[in-house]
């Protein structure tokens, strides 16, 4: 009985305290295996309806995720093997490449509800702004390694990051997808601000970033109807703010612990994408606030995992590391931010995946592909920190002979 309770003891001890002598982030690891079960867990319940529409076949959509489950497992262990150094190396070669996907999505993808966002590549559909996203963040944090001084001292300096946002974005607003166009100015801006930049000049972009996108939304009359609907929703109950509206009864069904797995009346056919943007609404109807605020610690349990790697490694000079894990920090937030935010009716909606939870291929590969590289990053950081620490024994025990 004794040895059964101390087993225990070290079990959990082992599942929730860092060991000193572990060479990756063990608690990482546990939140994003924890968020990619709930999200195949949810998306099974969520697309059960819309799965026996379209193929006759109710785990059509949770057999998909399952496979792609298992592909972003494989990308990831790839990804880890490969060193930060490397990364760094084929840093500009990727966003070249994102950039050409960019390019071939306007001429050859597929359009879905009137945006051409997908490359089709036979088994799944590859959307060329999560490539986009990761390549973007990799580039910026090399590009601050390389010109630390000068964006901290010039206004050219800070400048050029914010020129290759520009061309990226002017790709995604073709598509249209103004959404990721936000997701990657925040970031890019929070990246720049960790790096040393002037706060005025933070005043000066954050102006410019607000009217540019306030012209973009007044220049199309779709996206003026999403702010409006998401204003008052109920206004227009069944159409600008349908989908709204859909969710919102999501939210209040779900009240403090749910209907249960599986009980969602908003998934049969009412609220629409309920198994990709507006995931958390099924999640929070089945499983009630109390699911909802365990799927949002767990995601910035997740992020303050990734700032904290990111802060160790800039205090001990590994830039490329430090700013590439504050970037991917601040992506998972934000992003999780405007997903949940969006289903709540807190913000308008933005077609945004939540980050290892929705449904779909390309969001699970990018998204599992920054956490291998979190943990590389945390990995190079532990193996340089015992390395250091053994030359320092080394040659107190050189002294001491």
């Amino acid at each position: 009985m004794m040895s059964a309770k101390w087993d225990d003891n070290r079990l959990m001890r082992w599942l929730s305290n860092p060991a000193p002598t572990a060479l990756y982030d063990r608690q990482l690891v546990w939140l994003s295996f924890g968020l990619m079960m709930v999200g195949l867990i949810m998306v099974s319940s969520a697309s059960i309806p819309v799965s026996v529409r379209l193929v006759d076949e109710p785990f059509y959509f949770a057999m998909r995720q399952g496979v792609y489950l298992v592909g972003a497992l494989i990308i990831a262990g790839v990804a880890m093997q490969i060193p930060l150094s490397r990364w760094q190396q084929l840093s500009i070669p990727l966003l070249f490449i994102s950039l050409a996907l960019l390019l071939a999505v306007l001429l050859v993808g597929k359009s879905v509800n009137g945006a051409s966002r997908w490359l089709p590549m036979g088994f799944f559909n590859l959307q060329p702004a999560e490539v986009a996203k990761l390549s973007l963040f990799l580039f910026i944090a090399g590009y601050l390694v390389r010109r630390h001084g000068e964006v901290r001292e010039s206004v050219t300096g800070f400048l050029k990051p914010l020129a290759v946002l520009v061309v990226i974005a002017g790709l995604l607003l073709l598509q249209p997808d103004l959404g990721s166009v936000v997701v990657m100015f925040v970031t890019t801006v929070g990246m720049l601000f960790i790096a040393g930049a002037k706060l005025w000049q933070f005043g000066v972009l954050l102006f410019t970033g607000l009217g540019l996108v306030g012209l973009l939304i007044i220049a199309e009359p779709y996206r003026v109807a999403r702010v409006t609907s998401f204003l008052d929703p109920w206004q227009d109950p069944f159409g600008s703010g349908y989908q709204l509206t859909q969710s919102l009864m999501a939210f209040g069904r779900g009240s403090w612990w749910g209907q249960g797995l599986g009980n969602s009346i908003q998934k049969l056919e009412y609220l629409p994408e309920a198994h990709t943007d507006f995931v958390i609404a099924v999640l929070a109807e089945e499983l009630g606030l109390i699911g909802v605020t365990v799927v949002l610690l767990m995601v910035f349990s997740l992020v303050f995992r990734a700032l904290f790697i990111g802060k160790r490694c800039l205090e001990a000079n590994q830039l490329f590391g430090g700013f590439l894990a504050f970037g991917i920090g601040i992506w998972f937030a934000f992003q999780a931010l405007v997903n949940v935010g969006a289903a709540a009716g807190i913000m308008p909606t933005k077609g945004l995946t939540l980050p290892l939870v929705s449904y779909g291929g390309s969001s699970l590969f990018i998204m599992s592909t920054a956490v291998a590289l979190l943990l590389r990053i945390d990995h190079e950081y532990r193996l340089e920190t015992a390395q250091a620490h053994q030359r320092i024994v080394s040659h107190e025990k050189r002294t001491k002979a």
